[in-house]
C-alpha cells in the first residue's frame, strides 16, 4: 500500500512521462490526460483489484477509458504498474506500434476498444451486468469526459445502470469544465449535472479529483447505496501541474513545443522538491 507521499511523487512522474511521450510522438491529448491522471494513479496504484499476473482472472475488476483520446496518461500507468516494458511507451504513434492514439485491446491491460466518444458507460453496464448475472466479485469502473456527456447514450446506458441494480458500476466524470470547442457550459450546458445523474438513479458523490487521498477515501466506499450505481463527480483543472496550460481550451490536444516541455518539466521538478522539503 502506498503512502499519501509516494501517491504524489507518481502523479508528477506520470505528468512528466505523459508530457514526454506527446511531445516525442508529436500527437496526443495532453489536457485531458492532465485533468485524469490523479484518478488513474488511485485507480491502478490502490482500488483496482487487477494486475499483470491477474488480468486474465475472471473475477479481476476492469475498468473501461470511455474517454479514449486521453489514452497517453492510461499508456504511462499501465506501463508503471508493469503490463508492459516502459520502453514501450517511446513507441507512442510510430509506424506498427501497438500504442496507437486510443485504447486497443492490442495493449495488455486494456479491456475495451474505446475513442468513439459515449460507447465506454454502455460496454461497462454490459460487464457488471454479466458480473451480477454470474455472480461475481468483481467491480467495473469507467471514466468518461465532460464533453462526452452531450452523446445521449451515456444516458440510455445510465437508464439500464439503474434498472438493473448494478452496484457494481463506478462511473467517474472528469469534471475539467472544458471540450474541444471551449467550456461544456458554452457548447451544451450540462448543469445542473449532480441532479441529472441523481434523476437516473445513481448514488453520487463529489470530489476534488486532484486530492489523492480524498480519492482513495471516497472510492473505497464503493458501493455508495445498494442496488444503485456509483458515481463520482471528479472535479478537475485541464491540463493540470502545468501552469500555463491550465483551463486552457488550447491544450486539448496541444503538443508541448521543446520550449513547453522544458519549462513544464522545471515545474514539476520544483512540485518535487517541495514535496520532498528541505534535505
Amino acid at each position: 500500500m502506498l503512502t499519501d507521499t509516494e501517491l504524489e511523487h507518481k502523479s508528477i512522474a506520470y505528468r512528466e512521462t505523459i508530457l514526454r511521450i506527446i511531445a516525442q510522438a508529436g500527437a496526443g491529448h495532453t489536457g485531458g490526460d492532465l485533468s485524469a491522471i490523479d484518478i488513474l494513479n488511485v485507480l491502478y496504484n490502490v482500488i483496482l483489484n487487477v494486475s499483470p499476473e491477474t488480468a486474465g482472472d475472471p473475477d479481476r475488476d476492469r475498468y473501461v477509458q470511455s474517454k479514449g483520446h486521453c489514452v497517453e496518461a492510461l499508456y504511462t500507468v499501465l506501463a508503471d504498474r508493469g503490463f508492459f516494458p516502459a520502453e514501450e511507451l517511446n513507441t507512442l504513434c510510430r509506424y506498427r506500434s501497438r500504442l496507437i492514439g486510443h485504447p486497443t485491446r492490442e495493449v495488455p491491460g486494456i479491456e475495451h476498444n474505446t475513442g468513439a466518444l459515449g460507447h465506454g458507460l454502455a460496454v461497462a453496464v454490459g460487464m457488471a451486468l454479466a458480473g451480477k448475472l454470474d455472480g461475481r466479485s468483481y467491480r467495473v469502473f469507467t471514466l468518461l469526459g465532460d464533453g462526452e456527456l452531450d452523446e445521449g447514450s451515456n444516458w440510455e446506458a445510465s437508464l439500464a445502470a439503474a434498472h438493473h441494480g448494478l452496484d457494481n458500476l463506478v462511473v467517474i466524470v472528469d469534471r475539467n469544465g472544458l471540450q474541444i470547442t471551449g467550456p461544456t457550459e458554452q457548447v451544451n450546458a450540462l448543469e445542473p449535472l449532480p441532479d441529472k445523474f441523481r434523476a437516473f438513479g445513481y448514488a453520487l458523490r463529489e470530489v476534488d479529483g486532484h486530492d489523492l487521498e480524498a480519492l482513495v477515501q471516497l472510492l473505497r466506499q464503493t458501493p455508495f447505496e445498494p442496488g444503485k450505481p456509483n458515481l463520482v463527480l471528479a472535479h478537475t483543472i485541464k491540463g493540470k501541474g502545468v501552469s500555463y496550460a491550465e483551463n486552457v481550451v488550447g491544450w486539448h490536444h496541444h503538443v508541448p513545443t521543446a520550449e513547453e516541455l522544458a519549462l513544464a518539466l522545471d515545474e514539476l521538478r520544483v512540485a518535487r522538491e517541495q514535496l520532498e522539503g528541505p534535505r
